[in-house]
């Protein structure tokens, strides 16, 4: 039997995540483990499906390994959803026990608190640990914000990715002295081209997740709402639904049909690179309803040096806070977006000028550099206390 690494002298690093996407916290633990890579340690990926993500980290040498864990989801918190999660703690918690185990690793770093279940396992088995946490659910029930918060008691260290998700996580009864604040890093393109506009109209894109929360259907009538205006607008939409949302693709391709945007609206699904797609757009829609703890989307539009019609509201309004080209509107008005496109367009050169500048800035603010250093940072001072 092959020694386990931290016996020949390498430290080792159990990752949990609770998918194998390539979306926002995502490609935050894609960093993160390109970082630990890069200081020498040995990674264990464990997920709980195979996808897109898994090919990412065996390039960059980590072990990938699937694993039962339970996440936890909003329909979690209603009585039938409570049931479920308990089945699946039941199913899950022996995998979990059993990886532990055989991989011992140093720390344990756990993305997102939707896999809680690893927290207390590392608990029990005494592997130093830390959460990284990528909500800010503050308009949720309190009951729901405690519980998804008081797990993170349980970690040597929690990271936050904003001043947002921290302050929510602090006032859910989270442990705010072993709390730090690392924003988020991102790769921006190959090289920055200027914004132009198009000689048949302006081109938007939304890019995320497919689901109401992420308001793609305020940007479908924001479409609209421009042509009513008087400006042809073509909308391209980036992404993909969550398993089990199916019904929510089946109602844009229906509200696409009714506003008759079949010219102008087109869903081109899940795009692992999407600067190709934010070059081509003039202006980038982040139209989300829900809250948000940060904003990748803004971040990327900025370093693509386009501006970015975003809502106004928790970490989007953090993301959005030092970008120039960045407008703010309010939740759930396709009006308001419009709106807001219509203005850039009617200054356009100092827009464009703007955005250049934006792009320098998200540069220095968001360099991936910098987030790999303090979350390799804060996993090895967590190491270090077992």
């Amino acid at each position: 039997m092959t020694p386990a690494p931290s016996e020949i002298g390498r430290r080792v690093a159990l990752v949990a995540n609770p998918s194998a996407d390539l979306y926002g916290s995502d490609r935050m633990v894609l960093e993160a483990v390109r970082g630990l890579r890069q200081d020498g340690w040995d990674v264990v990926v464990a997920a709980t499906q195979d996808g897109p993500l898994k090919a990412e980290m065996l390039a960059l040498g980590a072990q990938w390994q699937l694993c039962r864990a339970p996440v936890v989801r909003k329909s979690n918190l209603r009585p039938g959803g409570l049931v479920q999660l308990a089945a699946e703690v039941v199913r899950g918690l022996p995998s979990m026990v059993r990886t532990l185990r055989r991989v011992r690793p140093d720390v344990l770093y756990v993305n997102t608190v939707t896999i809680p279940l690893w927290l207390l396992v590392a608990k029990v088995l005494g592997v130093p640990s830390v959460v990284h946490v990528h909500e800010a659910e503050s308009s949720v029930p309190r009951v729901a914000r405690v519980g998804l918060a008081l797990p993170t008691r349980l970690a040597t260290r929690v990271i936050c990715n904003s001043e947002t998700s921290r302050a929510v996580t602090a006032s859910s009864g989270g442990p705010t002295a072993r709390m730090v604040v690392v924003r988020n890093g991102v790769a921006g393109p190959d090289h920055v081209e200027a914004p132009r506009l198009q000689p048949d109209g302006v081109r938007l894109v939304f890019v995320g997740r497919l689901s109401p929360r992420k308001g793609v259907d305020v940007a479908v009538l924001a479409a609209a709402a421009l042509l009513r205006r008087g400006i042809d607008a073509r909308l391209e939409v980036v992404g993909d639904v969550f398993p089990g949302y199916e019904w929510y693709h089946e109602e844009l391709v229906e509200l696409i049909r009714r506003e008759a945007l079949g010219d102008h609206v087109s869903l081109v699904g899940f795009a692992s690179d999407v600067w190709p797609h934010l070059r081509a757009a003039d202006v980038v829609l982040v139209p989300s309803r829900s809250e948000e703890s940060f904003g990748n989307s803004v971040v990327e539009a900025a370093l693509s040096a386009r501006p970015v019609v975003v809502s106004d509201h928790t970490g989007l309004r953090e993301a959005a806070s030092t970008l120039r080209a960045a407008v703010r509107v309010a939740v759930d008005d396709p009006d308001a977006v419009a709106a807001a496109v219509e203005g850039l367009l009617s200054r356009w050169e100092q827009t464009r000028e703007d955005a250049l500048r934006d792009a320098d800035v998200a540069a220095r603010e968001y360099a991936p550099a910098r987030y790999r250093e303090a979350v390799c940072g804060v996993l090895v001072a967590a190491a270090a206390t077992r």
